[in-house]
């Protein structure tokens, strides 16, 4: 399973979603995944979105986490030229480009929630929450952890550190109260 190249492609539509998909990237880094970060817009760069298709199937890359705004066309298209595994991540739009304007999608991401995770009957692609570019990279390391006894051991020592933090803080919480806890 394991190779020198990149295991996982991440892409998103323009530069502006690497403030949500850089927590992609920092999970994957932390797990020591190898992955390639590239923005292909499925709008604006169609071409490009076929040929990321070809190198990422060259490439030997395992899965693809493609993280898109507003029509969200990205994970859908991607997903219509290879047939590896897509996770489409849905990005609340912000608009930082014009000030005094609404700070966010007058849709809150639901609209790139909704074009992302109701693909075509054939065409599927996975969905995580709005934002949660963190999660699809937990979920692509689940995908190459079914072959990939390193990866599947670093997951189950994340699961365990998770179960160890939660318990922890809990007995904390006990020991001080809730109000004292927070404070």
């Amino acid at each position: 399973m394991q190779s020198d190249g990149p295991q996982i492609g991440v892409i998103m539509g323009s530069v502006s979603d690497g403030r949500i998909m850089v927590q992609a990237t920092q999970t994957l880094d932390q797990f020591g995944v190898p992955h390639e970060d590239q923005v292909v817009s499925a709008h604006r760069t169609p071409a490009r979105l076929s040929e990321y298709a070809k190198h990422a199937e060259d490439a030997g890359i395992k899965v693809i986490i493609a993280g898109a705004g507003g029509a969200a066309h990205l994970p859908g298209m991607i997903a219509s030229y290879t047939t590896i595994p897509v996770i489409g991540v849905p990005i609340m739009i912000y608009n930082d480009k014009n000030p005094g304007g609404p700070m966010a999608s007058a849709f809150g991401g639901l609209d790139s929630l909704l074009s992302i995770s109701e693909m075509p009957t054939g065409s599927p692609v996975a969905c995580v929450g709005i934002n949660k570019a963190a999660n699809a990279a937990i979920y692509a390391m689940k995908i190459l952890a079914v072959h990939s006894p390193d990866i599947r051991s670093k997951l189950q020592n994340h699961k365990t550190e998770q179960h160890d933090r939660v318990v922890a803080e809990s007995q904390e919480m006990q020991k001080k109260g809730l109000s004292e806890f927070l404070a």
